[in-house]
């Protein structure tokens, strides 16, 4: 008889504001990069909105479209950060400035240290903009997705 595998020895949440544009996409892109490096069965990777306008809905159309350009399937539905995500989460890396305070508002005590902004700038917002707006997203989640698979590497 097998033993079973340990669950994941590190969890991970992605957070914007509603959670079909920025946080789906750098979660998918995560995800792709972890199971390319065989890490999927030690790391666990989510996404939530700070705000519920969206809960349940899925990715936006747009976010998916320039995802799927790249090869990347943007899954899930919307949901809302919860309390309980700080206990359960060891890393709430959040998309802007803004989503770094509203977690940290939101945080237990004690659990703000897990609070940080994800890339090394804002991913901006491109809910309202064009277009390009989604790829440029997908630019810096790449990017910052590649460097925290290195940080998670050395811890």
């Amino acid at each position: 008889m097998s033993t079973p595998s340990p669950g994941p020895s590190y969890r991970v949440l992605l957070v914007c504001l509603g959670n079909i544009c920025r946080s789906p996409t750098a979660e998918a892109v995560f995800r792709r990069l972890v199971e390319q490096e065989g890490l999927a069965d030690r790391i666990e990777i989510d996404s939530a909105g700070t705000g519920d306008w969206h809960v349940g809905s899925a990715p936006d159309a747009r976010a998916t479209e320039a995802a799927a350009r790249r090869g990347i399937e943007l899954t899930g539905r919307a949901r809302q950060v919860t309390l309980e995500d700080f206990e359960e989460y060891d890393q709430l890396l959040a998309m802007d400035a803004a989503n770094v305070r509203d977690l940290r508002e939101l945080a237990p005590p004690g659990t703000e240290h897990k609070v940080r902004l994800f890339a090394d700038i804002d991913v901006p917002d491109p809910y309202y903009g064009g277009e390009r707006g989604f790829d440029e997203v997908l630019d810096i989640v790449e990017k910052a997705s590649r460097r925290l698979l290195d940080e998670l590497r050395q811890a």
